[in-house]
């Protein structure tokens, strides 16, 4: 069925009211070659609109066209308008008094071509041509073929139709919802809405089958609200216009659809798209929008003298999401093309740009983080082979230690041995006696005992030199008491040397966590090199000193200073470094790998020479945290 624009006046127009969404599917026509052909003039357009700027329907079009025009000449055209407000002013009288105004007002500005929007300005300029704009073009929009042809319109007016097809609208509402038994249709008492059912009882009548089909006309706003509100959810309610109901009220149709919708017991449909978003779940309608667009594009072809001729607006689904899912359908059974409004957009449709962001993020993140796991991982097979070989080094160093300390050792060990000798004879020589004194040979079997633990202190100290290890035995302990066993173990090399040994510890305990064999090892590197670079001293002047304390940041520090010659300056940075020796029978290894045990524990170590003479080696470790 064809509908005209509609005009909420006491008069009954015939059109569409209002709309809301853009169709997309509008006709574009090439009119590159026919831009091409107008782009030297200023061409003059006249937009007439049948009622006054009010009217939505009528107004969207208006704009759509004039956007288009704008668009297709690059803004090298003038575009005049005029609202002839017949749905105020019906009157034959007005008709004239306007035809006569707009005859004068453009008689130095005639238009080159006029745009009617809708049925009534359609026949006022093909009425009133002559005197308003006699050489002009028309083009028209709005209404259908059938009433084109009822209006007798000369050969060279063409437009672009508006075919309202309520069938589709039907079947849009079946397709969601297969499983209804009942349409109820719905229309007002004005001649229009009279029309609008009687159309629809011509076209449904052979596509409801099985469907009982009951229509609702001739009641009051109140009782179509009402009998919309007894409906079940397995009906389809199709409401067409309400512009007067059986009081005589007036309505515009969109304001009646939203009063009977909004409390309706079904799922209510409607062939406007100005229904959409004031409780219509969907309908196939005509949008404003592509009605401006369309009759904007014949415009375009007949300035550049191109042959025009009547085109259809193309038709659109559209639908309303919020109602889809108030009434738990499905928006897959849409038509395709359907143009839905109102949907909310997924996460990803929304923030599309910002979660690709994140994810390029992430990934490039993850990325680093693998490598910096493998890199971790190659790092931590590196270190334990390294401390691996670090072992290995301690114990040929300690084994070395050994080695040169073994004539110490050896004279500190012939002691308590030749002791345990000398005491056994004497015991055995007592008890040959006749009369054998129990009493000194019981003095003599404790001596025997404490020289037998004299000599198993001494080889348990060779066997932790010579001891090898496959990892770090970490223990917490006063470093007082290592400092103080490897005294034990130079104390007879130091009185062969001829160096008298000095240690001060401090009065506090200084707890650190490491291997203790290791950081007495560091001792004894340091005080053999001591040793050895006081060999050119007097034997007088041979003084060793071991000092232990706490530093101002709180670890634990241990230096060892000698009476030597000292470091010459340009060596003094030298003195760690790997080979690095002054001696000529010298490894150069002691003091790199006294370096590479303090490190490895989180300490330092360094060397300085002393103001009197001499040098000191001091190194700290961190406090254990009580």
């Amino acid at each position: 069925m064809a509908r005209d624009f509609e005009a909420p006046s006491r008069r009954p127009i015939r059109g569409p009211v209002r709309v809301f969404w853009i169709s997309l599917l509008a006709i574009l026509a090439a009119v590159s070659a026919g831009l091409a052909e107008i782009v030297d003039l200023v061409p003059r357009v006249l937009i007439l609109y049948p009622y006054d700027e009010r009217i939505p329907a009528t107004t969207i079009a208006g704009e759509s066209a004039r956007n288009r025009l704008l668009e297709a000449t690059a803004g090298k055209i003038e575009l005049f308008s005029e609202f002839l407000d017949l749905s105020r002013f019906p009157e034959n009288v007005h008709v004239d008094r306007m035809a006569r105004y707009l005859a004068e007002k453009y008689v130095d500005h005639r238009p080159d071509l006029v745009i009617a929007l809708g049925e009534e300005a359609t026949s006022f300029i093909a009425t009133n041509r002559k005197t308003i704009a006699p050489h002009a073009k028309i083009v028209f929009c709005g209404f259908s073929g059938a009433t084109a042809a009822s209006l007798n319109l000369p050969d060279d007016v063409v437009g672009a139709f508006s075919e309202f097809d309520i069938t589709k609208t039907f079947e849009m509402a079946i397709r969601l919802q297969p499983n209804a038994r009942q349409l109820v249709v719905l229309g007002g008492s004005a001649k229009f809405d009279q029309a609008w059912i009687a159309d629809a009882r011509q076209n449904l009548a052979g596509l409801t089958g099985n469907i009982e089909t009951t229509y609702l006309t001739g009641l009051s706003i109140d009782e179509f609200i009402e009998r919309a509100a007894g409906l079940s959810e397995d009906v389809i309610l199709l409401v067409l216009t309400v512009f007067v109901d059986s009081t005589g009220r007036n309505f515009i149709p969109q304001d009646a659809f939203e009063k009977i919708s909004v409390t309706a017991g079904a799922p209510t449909y409607g062939p406007y798209s100005t229904y959409i978003g004031h409780g219509a779940v969907g309908g196939n309608t005509v949008t404003f929008e592509s009605v401006g667009t369309t009759v904007a594009n014949l415009a375009v072809d007949a300035l550049a003298e191109k042959p025009v001729s009547n085109v259809d607006v193309p038709q659109t689904y559209v639908a309303d999401a919020r109602q889809l899912q108030r009434w738990g359908l499905a928006e897959v059974d849409l038509p395709s093309g359907t143009v839905v409004s109102f949907k909310e957009k997924s996460l990803w449709e929304e923030y599309w740009a910002e979660i690709t962001t994140i994810i390029a993020f992430v990934a490039a993140q993850s990325f680093v983080i693998a490598a910096l796991l493998f890199e971790r991982g190659r790092r931590a097979a590196v270190e334990l082979t390294a401390r691996g070989r670090l072992l290995e080094v301690i114990h040929l160093n300690q084994s070395a230690t050994a080695g040169a300390l073994s004539a110490s050792i050896a004279h500190e060990l012939n002691q308590p041995l030749g002791a345990i000798r000398n005491n056994a004879e004497a015991a055995e020589f007592m008890l040959n006696r006749d009369k054998p004194d129990l009493k000194l040979i019981k003095q003599i079997l404790v001596d025997i005992r404490d020289d037998d633990k004299r000599a198993g202190d001494i080889i348990q100290r060779l066997r932790g030199l010579l001891k090898k290890r496959s990892e770090i035995d970490w223990q917490e302990f006063d470093i007082n008491d290592v400092v103080k066993s490897a005294l034990q173990i130079l104390h007879s090399e130091a009185e062969r040397r001829g160096v008298a040994v000095d240690c001060r510890p401090t009065a506090r305990q200084l707890p650190v966590r490491a291997d203790r064999v290791h950081i007495q090892q560091v001792i004894l590197n340091i005080a053999t090199n001591a040793m050895d670079a006081m060999l050119d001293s007097a034997p007088a002047q041979r003084r060793l000193l071991l000092l232990t304390d706490l530093t101002e940041s709180s670890k634990a520090a241990v230096s060892i200073s000698d009476t030597g010659t000292g470091i010459p300056g340009d060596q003094l940075g030298r003195v760690f470094d790997t080979f690095f020796t002054t001696k000529s029978n010298g490894t150069g290894l002691g003091l790199t790998i006294a370096r590479a045990i303090v490190e490895t524990y989180g300490g330092k170590i360094w060397a300085d020479n002393l103001p009197q003479g001499g040098a000191v080696v001091s190194f700290v470790l961190p406090l254990v945290k009580v």
